[in-house]
Protein backbone atom coordinates (compact mmCIF):
# COMPACT_ATOMS: atom_id res chain seq x y z
CA UNK A 1 0.00 0.00 0.00
CA UNK A 2 1.35 3.43 -0.92
CA UNK A 3 -0.04 5.38 2.00
CA UNK A 4 -1.70 5.20 5.37
CA UNK A 5 -4.78 6.65 3.68
CA UNK A 6 -5.05 3.60 1.42
CA UNK A 7 -4.39 1.29 4.34
CA UNK A 8 -7.21 2.85 6.31
CA UNK A 9 -9.61 2.53 3.39
CA UNK A 10 -8.98 -1.23 3.54
CA UNK A 11 -9.55 -1.15 7.30
CA UNK A 12 -12.87 0.60 6.73
CA UNK A 13 -13.88 -2.10 4.26
CA UNK A 14 -13.20 -4.78 6.88
CA UNK A 15 -15.28 -2.85 9.41
CA UNK A 16 -18.08 -2.47 6.88
CA UNK A 17 -18.15 -6.24 6.37
CA UNK A 18 -18.28 -6.93 10.11
CA UNK A 19 -21.77 -8.33 10.87
CA UNK A 20 -21.71 -6.57 14.23
CA UNK A 21 -21.52 -3.15 12.55
CA UNK A 22 -24.82 -1.89 11.17
CA UNK A 23 -25.03 0.10 7.96
CA UNK A 24 -26.22 3.16 9.86
CA UNK A 25 -23.46 2.82 12.42
CA UNK A 26 -20.76 2.43 9.77
CA UNK A 27 -21.91 5.42 7.74
CA UNK A 28 -22.34 7.71 10.71
CA UNK A 29 -19.25 6.88 12.77
CA UNK A 30 -16.57 4.88 10.96
CA UNK A 31 -16.86 6.05 7.35
CA UNK A 32 -16.32 9.69 8.32
CA UNK A 33 -13.03 9.05 10.14
CA UNK A 34 -9.89 10.45 8.49
CA UNK A 35 -6.47 8.77 8.46
CA UNK A 36 -3.95 11.15 10.04
CA UNK A 37 -0.70 9.26 10.63
CA UNK A 38 0.79 5.90 11.57
CA UNK A 39 3.90 5.99 13.79
CA UNK A 40 5.47 3.55 16.24
CA UNK A 41 2.59 1.12 15.97
CA UNK A 42 -0.05 3.79 16.68
CA UNK A 43 -2.72 4.65 14.10
CA UNK A 44 -4.07 8.18 14.58
CA UNK A 45 -7.61 8.73 13.28
CA UNK A 46 -9.47 12.04 13.25
CA UNK A 47 -13.15 12.71 13.83
CA UNK A 48 -14.90 15.90 12.86
CA UNK A 49 -15.66 17.02 16.41
CA UNK A 50 -15.08 15.94 19.98
CA UNK A 51 -18.48 14.33 20.36
CA UNK A 52 -17.91 12.24 17.24
CA UNK A 53 -14.45 11.31 18.55
CA UNK A 54 -15.69 10.18 21.97
CA UNK A 55 -18.66 8.27 20.59
CA UNK A 56 -16.64 6.44 17.94
CA UNK A 57 -13.94 5.56 20.45
CA UNK A 58 -16.49 4.22 22.92
CA UNK A 59 -18.55 2.21 20.45
CA UNK A 60 -16.12 1.08 17.74
CA UNK A 61 -12.50 1.24 18.93
CA UNK A 62 -12.24 -2.54 19.39
CA UNK A 63 -13.82 -3.18 15.98
CA UNK A 64 -11.33 -0.84 14.29
CA UNK A 65 -8.35 -2.36 16.14
CA UNK A 66 -9.33 -5.85 15.00
CA UNK A 67 -9.73 -4.60 11.44
CA UNK A 68 -6.21 -3.10 11.50
CA UNK A 69 -4.81 -6.39 12.76
CA UNK A 70 -6.64 -8.30 10.02
CA UNK A 71 -5.23 -6.01 7.31
CA UNK A 72 -1.67 -5.71 8.66
CA UNK A 73 -1.24 -9.08 10.32
CA UNK A 74 -0.16 -7.58 13.66
CA UNK A 75 -1.92 -5.57 16.41
CA UNK A 76 -1.76 -1.78 16.55
CA UNK A 77 -2.93 0.86 18.95
CA UNK A 78 -5.56 3.31 17.74
CA UNK A 79 -5.74 6.91 18.88
CA UNK A 80 -8.76 9.11 18.12
CA UNK A 81 -8.29 12.88 17.77
CA UNK A 82 -10.34 15.81 16.54
CA UNK A 83 -9.65 17.11 13.04
CA UNK A 84 -8.07 20.55 12.91
CA UNK A 85 -10.36 21.65 10.10
CA UNK A 86 -12.93 24.36 10.85
CA UNK A 87 -16.31 22.84 11.53
CA UNK A 88 -19.64 24.15 10.26
CA UNK A 89 -22.16 25.17 12.87
CA UNK A 90 -24.32 22.27 13.94
CA UNK A 91 -28.11 22.49 13.86
CA UNK A 92 -29.99 22.92 17.10
CA UNK A 93 -30.83 19.22 17.14
CA UNK A 94 -27.29 18.13 16.18
CA UNK A 95 -25.10 15.66 18.02
CA UNK A 96 -23.96 18.05 20.76
CA UNK A 97 -27.56 18.98 21.54
CA UNK A 98 -28.58 15.32 21.56
CA UNK A 99 -25.71 14.53 23.91
CA UNK A 100 -26.79 17.35 26.22
CA UNK A 101 -30.38 16.13 26.21
CA UNK A 102 -29.19 12.60 26.94
CA UNK A 103 -27.05 13.80 29.85
CA UNK A 104 -29.98 15.78 31.22
CA UNK A 105 -32.26 12.77 30.84
CA UNK A 106 -29.88 10.42 32.66
CA UNK A 107 -29.27 12.98 35.38
CA UNK A 108 -32.98 13.54 35.96
CA UNK A 109 -33.64 9.81 36.18
CA UNK A 110 -30.76 9.33 38.60
CA UNK A 111 -32.04 12.14 40.84
CA UNK A 112 -35.73 11.38 40.51
CA UNK A 113 -37.61 10.81 43.75
CA UNK A 114 -40.02 8.68 41.73
CA UNK A 115 -37.28 6.28 40.79
CA UNK A 116 -36.29 5.71 44.41
CA UNK A 117 -39.70 4.75 45.76
CA UNK A 118 -41.10 1.43 46.88
CA UNK A 119 -43.29 1.35 43.77
CA UNK A 120 -40.19 1.39 41.60
CA UNK A 121 -38.16 -1.06 43.68
CA UNK A 122 -37.96 -4.49 42.02
CA UNK A 123 -38.55 -7.09 44.70
CA UNK A 124 -37.14 -10.61 44.43
CA UNK A 125 -35.91 -13.45 46.57
CA UNK A 126 -32.60 -11.67 47.12
CA UNK A 127 -34.13 -8.64 48.84
CA UNK A 128 -37.71 -9.50 49.89
CA UNK A 129 -36.97 -9.58 53.63
CA UNK A 130 -35.17 -6.24 53.60
CA UNK A 131 -37.99 -4.81 51.50
CA UNK A 132 -40.64 -6.06 53.95
CA UNK A 133 -38.79 -4.59 56.93
CA UNK A 134 -38.43 -1.22 55.17
CA UNK A 135 -42.15 -1.18 54.36
CA UNK A 136 -42.86 -1.89 58.03
CA UNK A 137 -40.79 1.02 59.36
CA UNK A 138 -41.99 3.48 56.70
CA UNK A 139 -45.66 3.33 57.64
CA UNK A 140 -46.52 2.80 53.98
CA UNK A 141 -49.17 0.12 54.31
CA UNK A 142 -52.16 -0.16 56.59
CA UNK A 143 -50.69 -3.35 57.99
CA UNK A 144 -47.41 -1.66 58.83
CA UNK A 145 -49.22 0.88 60.99
CA UNK A 146 -50.38 -1.92 63.27
CA UNK A 147 -46.89 -3.43 63.55
CA UNK A 148 -44.87 -2.79 66.69
CA UNK A 149 -42.14 -0.82 64.96
CA UNK A 150 -39.94 -0.98 68.05
CA UNK A 151 -39.14 -4.53 66.96
CA UNK A 152 -37.50 -3.07 63.82
CA UNK A 153 -35.46 -0.44 65.61
CA UNK A 154 -32.71 -0.24 64.62
CA UNK A 155 -33.11 -1.79 61.18
CA UNK A 156 -29.74 -2.83 59.73
CA UNK A 157 -29.49 -3.75 56.02
CA UNK A 158 -26.27 -5.07 54.57
CA UNK A 159 -24.97 -6.39 51.26
CA UNK A 160 -22.52 -5.65 48.46
CA UNK A 161 -22.46 -2.32 46.66
CA UNK A 162 -25.01 -1.79 43.90
CA UNK A 163 -27.76 -4.09 45.20
CA UNK A 164 -30.39 -1.51 46.16
CA UNK A 165 -29.66 -0.56 49.78
CA UNK A 166 -29.64 3.16 49.02
CA UNK A 167 -32.84 2.77 47.03
CA UNK A 168 -34.56 1.27 50.09
CA UNK A 169 -33.36 4.08 52.35
CA UNK A 170 -34.53 6.71 49.90
CA UNK A 171 -37.85 4.90 49.51
CA UNK A 172 -38.37 5.10 53.28
CA UNK A 173 -37.50 8.79 53.17
CA UNK A 174 -39.91 9.40 50.30
CA UNK A 175 -42.75 7.51 51.97
CA UNK A 176 -42.39 9.18 55.36
CA UNK A 177 -42.16 12.67 53.87
CA UNK A 178 -45.27 12.00 51.79
CA UNK A 179 -47.43 10.52 54.56
CA UNK A 180 -46.02 12.28 57.63
CA UNK A 181 -44.81 15.69 56.46
CA UNK A 182 -44.38 16.96 60.02
CA UNK A 183 -41.76 14.35 60.86
CA UNK A 184 -38.07 15.22 60.65
CA UNK A 185 -36.36 12.74 58.30
CA UNK A 186 -32.58 12.86 57.87
CA UNK A 187 -30.74 10.86 55.24
CA UNK A 188 -26.95 10.87 55.44
CA UNK A 189 -23.94 8.66 54.84
CA UNK A 190 -21.21 7.51 57.17
CA UNK A 191 -18.70 9.68 55.32
CA UNK A 192 -20.94 12.77 55.38
CA UNK A 193 -21.64 12.28 59.08
CA UNK A 194 -17.89 12.12 59.69
CA UNK A 195 -17.18 15.24 57.65
CA UNK A 196 -19.93 17.16 59.43
CA UNK A 197 -18.66 16.36 62.92
CA UNK A 198 -15.11 17.27 61.91
CA UNK A 199 -16.35 20.63 60.59
CA UNK A 200 -18.51 21.19 63.66
CA UNK A 201 -15.54 20.67 65.96
CA UNK A 202 -13.35 22.85 63.76
CA UNK A 203 -15.98 25.63 63.78
CA UNK A 204 -16.61 25.13 67.52
CA UNK A 205 -20.30 24.60 66.76
CA UNK A 206 -21.18 21.09 67.89
CA UNK A 207 -24.49 22.44 69.24
CA UNK A 208 -25.90 22.84 65.70
CA UNK A 209 -24.69 19.36 64.80
CA UNK A 210 -26.42 17.88 67.87
CA UNK A 211 -29.61 19.80 67.13
CA UNK A 212 -29.68 18.45 63.60
CA UNK A 213 -29.16 14.77 64.32
CA UNK A 214 -30.61 14.34 67.79
CA UNK A 215 -33.90 15.95 66.80
CA UNK A 216 -34.51 13.48 63.96
CA UNK A 217 -37.65 11.35 63.91
CA UNK A 218 -36.04 9.10 61.30
CA UNK A 219 -32.27 8.76 60.96
CA UNK A 220 -31.32 6.96 57.73
CA UNK A 221 -27.57 6.35 57.42
CA UNK A 222 -25.96 4.78 54.37
CA UNK A 223 -22.56 3.05 54.50
CA UNK A 224 -22.10 3.18 58.25
CA UNK A 225 -18.88 1.16 57.84
CA UNK A 226 -17.11 4.43 57.00
CA UNK A 227 -17.22 5.55 60.65
CA UNK A 228 -15.16 2.53 61.73
CA UNK A 229 -11.76 3.46 63.11
CA UNK A 230 -12.71 7.11 63.62
CA UNK A 231 -12.76 7.61 67.37
CA UNK A 232 -14.43 11.02 67.48
CA UNK A 233 -17.07 10.05 64.89
CA UNK A 234 -17.92 6.81 66.68
CA UNK A 235 -18.23 8.65 69.98
CA UNK A 236 -20.66 11.12 68.44
CA UNK A 237 -22.61 8.40 66.63
CA UNK A 238 -22.91 6.35 69.84
CA UNK A 239 -24.49 9.22 71.77
CA UNK A 240 -26.72 10.22 68.85
CA UNK A 241 -27.92 6.64 68.50
CA UNK A 242 -28.62 6.31 72.23
CA UNK A 243 -30.64 9.50 72.41
CA UNK A 244 -32.75 8.68 69.36
CA UNK A 245 -33.30 5.08 70.45
CA UNK A 246 -34.37 6.06 73.94
CA UNK A 247 -36.83 8.58 72.48
CA UNK A 248 -38.35 5.87 70.26
CA UNK A 249 -37.10 7.42 67.01
CA UNK A 250 -36.56 5.15 64.01
CA UNK A 251 -33.00 4.35 62.94
CA UNK A 252 -32.22 2.58 59.65
CA UNK A 253 -28.63 1.80 58.72
CA UNK A 254 -26.90 0.17 55.75
CA UNK A 255 -23.45 -1.33 55.33
CA UNK A 256 -21.58 -3.38 52.76
CA UNK A 257 -21.03 -6.14 55.35
CA UNK A 258 -22.79 -7.37 58.49
CA UNK A 259 -22.06 -5.32 61.63
CA UNK A 260 -20.05 -8.02 63.40
CA UNK A 261 -17.62 -8.09 60.44
CA UNK A 262 -16.92 -4.35 60.34
CA UNK A 263 -13.32 -3.99 61.45
CA UNK A 264 -12.43 -1.23 63.92
CA UNK A 265 -16.08 -0.63 64.78
CA UNK A 266 -16.45 -0.28 68.53
CA UNK A 267 -18.07 -3.21 70.28
CA UNK A 268 -20.58 -0.98 72.06
CA UNK A 269 -21.89 0.18 68.66
CA UNK A 270 -22.09 -3.37 67.32
CA UNK A 271 -24.11 -4.25 70.42
CA UNK A 272 -26.55 -1.42 69.72
CA UNK A 273 -27.07 -2.69 66.17
CA UNK A 274 -28.18 -6.07 67.55
CA UNK A 275 -31.09 -4.48 69.43
CA UNK A 276 -33.36 -4.57 66.38
CA UNK A 277 -33.37 -6.67 63.21
CA UNK A 278 -30.90 -7.26 60.40
CA UNK A 279 -31.51 -8.23 56.78
CA UNK A 280 -29.10 -8.90 53.97
CA UNK A 281 -29.53 -8.19 50.27
CA UNK A 282 -27.74 -10.43 47.80
CA UNK A 283 -27.25 -10.53 44.05
CA UNK A 284 -30.61 -10.73 42.23
CA UNK A 285 -31.69 -13.88 40.40
CA UNK A 286 -32.31 -13.88 36.66
CA UNK A 287 -36.04 -13.10 36.87
CA UNK A 288 -35.38 -10.12 39.13
CA UNK A 289 -32.61 -8.87 36.83
CA UNK A 290 -34.96 -9.09 33.85
CA UNK A 291 -37.59 -7.11 35.73
CA UNK A 292 -35.01 -4.45 36.64
CA UNK A 293 -33.85 -4.11 33.03
CA UNK A 294 -37.39 -3.88 31.68
CA UNK A 295 -38.41 -1.36 34.33
CA UNK A 296 -35.38 0.84 33.62
CA UNK A 297 -36.14 0.74 29.90
CA UNK A 298 -39.74 1.73 30.64
CA UNK A 299 -38.54 4.73 32.68
CA UNK A 300 -36.35 5.81 29.76
CA UNK A 301 -39.15 5.29 27.21
CA UNK A 302 -36.94 2.72 25.50
CA UNK A 303 -38.49 -0.10 23.49
CA UNK A 304 -36.14 -2.90 24.52
CA UNK A 305 -36.84 -6.25 22.82
CA UNK A 306 -36.94 -9.29 25.10
CA UNK A 307 -33.86 -10.93 23.51
CA UNK A 308 -31.82 -7.78 24.22
CA UNK A 309 -33.13 -7.52 27.78
CA UNK A 310 -32.39 -11.22 28.24
CA UNK A 311 -28.74 -11.03 27.17
CA UNK A 312 -28.13 -8.06 29.48
CA UNK A 313 -29.76 -9.95 32.36
CA UNK A 314 -27.77 -13.10 31.64
CA UNK A 315 -24.37 -11.41 31.45
CA UNK A 316 -24.57 -8.78 34.19
CA UNK A 317 -25.35 -10.70 37.35
CA UNK A 318 -24.02 -9.06 40.47
CA UNK A 319 -24.74 -5.34 40.38
CA UNK A 320 -28.02 -3.50 39.82
CA UNK A 321 -26.23 -0.25 39.00
CA UNK A 322 -24.41 -2.00 36.17
CA UNK A 323 -27.69 -3.39 34.85
CA UNK A 324 -29.27 0.06 34.84
CA UNK A 325 -26.09 1.61 33.43
CA UNK A 326 -26.18 -0.79 30.49
CA UNK A 327 -29.76 0.24 29.70
CA UNK A 328 -28.72 3.90 29.96
CA UNK A 329 -25.93 3.35 27.41
CA UNK A 330 -28.26 1.58 25.00
CA UNK A 331 -30.72 4.46 25.29
CA UNK A 332 -27.90 6.88 24.49
CA UNK A 333 -26.73 4.91 21.46
CA UNK A 334 -30.25 4.72 20.05
CA UNK A 335 -30.72 8.45 20.46
CA UNK A 336 -27.65 9.61 18.57
CA UNK A 337 -27.10 6.76 16.08
CA UNK A 338 -30.69 6.10 14.95
CA UNK A 339 -30.03 2.39 15.52
CA UNK A 340 -32.62 0.21 17.22
CA UNK A 341 -31.58 -1.83 20.28
CA UNK A 342 -29.98 -5.04 19.06
CA UNK A 343 -28.06 -8.04 20.33
CA UNK A 344 -24.80 -6.70 18.88
CA UNK A 345 -25.35 -3.29 20.52
CA UNK A 346 -26.07 -4.98 23.84
CA UNK A 347 -22.91 -7.09 23.53
CA UNK A 348 -20.78 -3.97 23.01
CA UNK A 349 -22.38 -2.26 25.98
CA UNK A 350 -22.04 -5.35 28.20
CA UNK A 351 -18.36 -5.64 27.34
CA UNK A 352 -17.77 -1.98 28.23
CA UNK A 353 -19.75 -2.31 31.44
CA UNK A 354 -17.93 -5.40 32.63
CA UNK A 355 -14.55 -3.99 31.60
CA UNK A 356 -15.25 -0.88 33.66
CA UNK A 357 -16.17 -3.02 36.67
CA UNK A 358 -13.54 -3.56 39.31
CA UNK A 359 -11.69 -6.85 38.75
CA UNK A 360 -11.29 -8.81 41.96
CA UNK A 361 -7.59 -9.46 41.36
CA UNK A 362 -6.62 -5.79 41.45
CA UNK A 363 -5.23 -5.03 44.90
CA UNK A 364 -3.39 -2.07 46.38
CA UNK A 365 0.03 -3.72 46.10
CA UNK A 366 -0.47 -4.31 42.40
CA UNK A 367 -1.48 -0.69 41.89
CA UNK A 368 1.59 0.55 43.79
CA UNK A 369 3.86 -1.71 41.75
CA UNK A 370 2.42 -0.42 38.47
CA UNK A 371 2.67 3.20 39.60
CA UNK A 372 6.26 2.80 40.79
CA UNK A 373 7.25 1.22 37.48
CA UNK A 374 5.62 4.01 35.47
CA UNK A 375 7.18 6.80 37.53
CA UNK A 376 10.58 5.20 38.02
CA UNK A 377 10.48 4.99 41.81
CA UNK A 378 10.50 2.16 44.34
CA UNK A 379 7.13 0.78 45.44
CA UNK A 380 8.13 0.93 49.12
CA UNK A 381 8.89 4.65 48.75
CA UNK A 382 5.22 5.33 48.02
CA UNK A 383 4.29 4.26 51.54
CA UNK A 384 7.26 6.06 53.10
CA UNK A 385 7.63 9.64 54.34
CA UNK A 386 10.07 10.44 51.51
CA UNK A 387 9.26 13.94 50.16
CA UNK A 388 11.24 13.65 46.93
CA UNK A 389 9.26 15.47 44.21
CA UNK A 390 8.99 12.47 41.87
CA UNK A 391 7.97 10.16 44.71
CA UNK A 392 5.42 12.71 45.94
CA UNK A 393 3.76 12.93 42.51
CA UNK A 394 3.78 9.14 42.15
CA UNK A 395 2.25 8.78 45.61
CA UNK A 396 -0.55 11.20 44.72
CA UNK A 397 -1.13 9.34 41.46
CA UNK A 398 -1.41 6.09 43.43
CA UNK A 399 -4.00 7.65 45.74
CA UNK A 400 -6.02 8.81 42.74
CA UNK A 401 -5.86 5.41 41.00
CA UNK A 402 -6.79 3.48 44.13
CA UNK A 403 -9.78 5.77 44.65
CA UNK A 404 -10.91 5.54 41.01
CA UNK A 405 -10.25 1.85 40.37
CA UNK A 406 -11.13 0.31 43.73
CA UNK A 407 -13.56 2.93 45.05
CA UNK A 408 -11.96 2.86 48.50
CA UNK A 409 -12.73 5.57 51.04
CA UNK A 410 -10.05 8.15 51.76
CA UNK A 411 -9.80 6.75 55.27
CA UNK A 412 -9.07 3.25 53.97
CA UNK A 413 -6.54 4.64 51.48
CA UNK A 414 -4.92 6.61 54.30
CA UNK A 415 -4.42 3.40 56.25
CA UNK A 416 -2.48 1.97 53.31
CA UNK A 417 -0.15 4.99 53.29
CA UNK A 418 -0.06 5.49 57.09
CA UNK A 419 -1.65 8.90 56.68
CA UNK A 420 -4.95 10.48 57.66
CA UNK A 421 -8.15 10.99 55.69
CA UNK A 422 -7.50 14.71 55.06
CA UNK A 423 -4.05 14.12 53.56
CA UNK A 424 -5.49 11.60 51.12
CA UNK A 425 -8.28 13.98 50.14
CA UNK A 426 -5.76 16.72 49.42
CA UNK A 427 -3.52 14.34 47.45
CA UNK A 428 -6.47 13.28 45.32
CA UNK A 429 -7.47 16.89 44.63
CA UNK A 430 -3.85 17.89 43.88
CA UNK A 431 -3.27 15.19 41.26
CA UNK A 432 -6.62 15.94 39.57
CA UNK A 433 -5.55 19.58 39.22
CA UNK A 434 -2.08 18.61 38.01
CA UNK A 435 -3.53 16.31 35.34
CA UNK A 436 -5.65 19.16 34.00
CA UNK A 437 -2.47 21.15 33.35
CA UNK A 438 -0.11 18.33 32.37
CA UNK A 439 -1.31 16.09 29.53
CA UNK A 440 1.68 13.75 29.86
CA UNK A 441 0.91 13.12 33.52
CA UNK A 442 -2.76 12.59 32.68
CA UNK A 443 -1.84 10.12 29.93
CA UNK A 444 0.50 8.22 32.27
CA UNK A 445 -2.17 7.86 34.96
CA UNK A 446 -4.81 6.81 32.43
CA UNK A 447 -2.43 4.24 30.93
CA UNK A 448 -1.83 2.71 34.35
CA UNK A 449 -5.58 2.46 34.98
CA UNK A 450 -6.15 0.98 31.52
CA UNK A 451 -3.45 -1.64 32.05
CA UNK A 452 -4.84 -2.56 35.45
CA UNK A 453 -8.22 -3.30 33.90
CA UNK A 454 -7.00 -5.20 30.87
CA UNK A 455 -4.09 -7.30 32.14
Amino acid sequence: MDSFFELFENVKSVCHADPKVSEVGFNKWIKSLEAQKFENGVAVLAASNDFMRRTTEEAYSETIKKAFEQVLGFPVEVQFVVSGKPQPAEPADGFDEIEKRMADLMSSHQRSDYELTFENFIKGKSNELAYAYCIAVSGKSTASKTVNRAVFNPLFIYGDSGLGKTHLLRAIEHEVRKNFPNLNVIYTTGESFTNEIVKAVSDKDTYSFHEKYRKADYLLMDDVQFIAGKEMTQEEFFHTFNELYQDGKQIVITSDISPNKIKKLEERIKTRFSLGVQADVSAPDFETRMAIVKRKAELLDLNLPDPVARIISEKIKNNIRQLEGAVNKIKGLTMFSNESPSISMAQRVIKETLTDAQPAEINVDRILNDVSAAFGVQAEDLRSANRNAQISIARKAAVYIIREVKGMSFTAIGEEFHRNHSTMTISYADIKEMMKKNSDLKETVEDIMKNLKTV
